[in-house]
């Protein structure tokens, strides 16, 4: 079955045919996919899963390439675990992980790199470039490698050092800056029309938005076709949260769910938390924030492309969004990882933190079905957890036998 889809631009509406590479709408709006749903029901169906691979391209009939033509490195079909002891701990009694620390490049950009550098070369590109807070420029750098292509990736300097390394190790070309993923962007687009990069960015091309929505047609499945009452999503960018939604409403044309949709949460840090200020002041769009700063990298993003589509998503779906501290979203995956045996990102520990306060204020009820996106492992923060548990009274640890032991 061939892809039938045309591209349109998420604010002005206009059409663009997607036989080229493209970033931004004339209007300077991100590009989204659109299918013909028409053809796609008459030609695919539910069964046809049965005998489909266990990755996100299993789902290639509403992605813009099929699983042949896929740079894939097995990304997506993570894991969707019932998490039981740690929902008795914080009052939700159906409470469940989404575990995307299982993903290649340990986190769920993975995803989005797939989507993208696939139809990057696709259509002809052999130079990529992108900014990236940490997560996304390891993928980045791991599927240009597969596929052959040159890649250049701009983080800031305190990066965490997994992510550096797994760029450095991918053979991409990195550039250390003294500042924040907007400065990095900033570079990117620079040098991007300089030396005729194509910039795969968050939004910036159509297709990571793409891989990314492939995490809810995977919870539909997972979950029988029966959605959940709420989906607890750490935002940086928002791309994931925004996929997840557009991948519900493509579900619905196909006939596969109904109109019944979970609450959309966004969790940022209270360091950095433009979308929430946004969503509390009734705006349509978010305000760069100031100073940003959080030891979860990925959610160190002061202004996000889409947050106006992040907004809509949150609006529409009756959900809400807040910010959690640095401290207790660490005290969350920590409490993550002692209860159900999952190390966690920062990101993730976030959401632990975020469904407590929910609960409490009863904005969610006891027995909602909650799931949790954990956008990554925690074996990459390890610099982020170190700052918690690796330390004494005295700020000074006990070396024992070469190993670091906390009191």
């Amino acid at each position: 079955m061939g892809n039938s889809y045309q591209l349109c631009c998420s604010v002005c509406d206009r059409f663009y045919d997607p036989a080229r590479l493209r970033n931004l709408c004339e209007c300077g709006g991100p590009l989204l996919v659109a299918y013909d749903f028409a053809k796609i029901r008459r030609e695919w169906g539910k069964s046809a899963l049965q005998s489909t691979p266990s990755t996100m391209w299993r789902y290639d009939p509403v992605l813009p390439a099929d699983r042949a033509s896929a740079i894939s490195l097995g990304e997506g079909w993570t894991p969707l675990l019932p998490a039981p002891v740690l929902g008795a701990a914080i009052g939700a009694r159906d409470l469940w992980l989404k575990e995307e620390g299982q993903n290649p490049t340990g986190s769920f950009k993975a995803r989005g790199m797939s989507a993208a550098v696939t139809m990057a070369k696709k259509l002809g590109a052999t130079r990529l470039a992108a900014p990236s807070a940490g997560n996304a420029g390891g993928a980045l750098a791991a599927y240009a490698a597969a596929a052959g292509v040159e890649v250049h990736v701009a983080m800031p300097a305190d990066v965490p050092q997994a992510n550096y390394l797994e760029c450095e190790a991918a053979g991409a070309h990195v550039t250390l800056v003294n500042g924040l993923i907007g400065d990095c962007g900033r570079i990117v687009a620079e040098r991007s029309q300089a030396e005729g990069w194509f910039e795969v960015g968050a939004l910036k091309e159509p297709y990571r938005i793409e891989g990314k929505k492939t995490i809810g047609y995977e919870l539909a499945e997972q979950f029988d076709w029966e959605l959940p009452d709420a989906i607890v999503c750490p935002c940086g960018g928002g791309v994931s949260l925004i996929g997840i939604r557009k991948a519900f409403s493509e579900l619905e044309e196909l006939g596969w769910i109904g109109s019944k949709r979970p609450k959309m949460i966004a969790v940022q840090a209270t360091g950095c938390a433009p979308i929430v200020r946004a969503f509390e002041t009734g705006a349509l769009r978010s305000e760069a924030w100031q100073h940003a700063h959080t030891l979860a990298s990925g959610l160190r993003v002061p202004k996000a492309l889409g947050d106006f589509l992040v907004l809509k998503s949150i609006r529409e779906s009756r959900g809400t969004a807040l910010a959690i501290g640095d401290a207790e979203m660490l005290d969350g995956g920590m409490e993550l990882a002692r209860r159900e045996g999952i190390f966690a990102a920062p990101e993730g520990g976030a959401c632990v933190a975020a469904i407590g306060k929910l609960i409490a204020s009863g904005f969610l009820k006891p027995d909602d079905r909650i799931v949790i996106l954990n956008t990554g492992s925690g074996l990459k923060y390890l610099e982020a957890y170190g700052t918690r548990f690796i330390r004494n009274t005295a700020g000074e640890a006990d070396k024992l036998g070469g190993l670091i032991t906390p009191r």
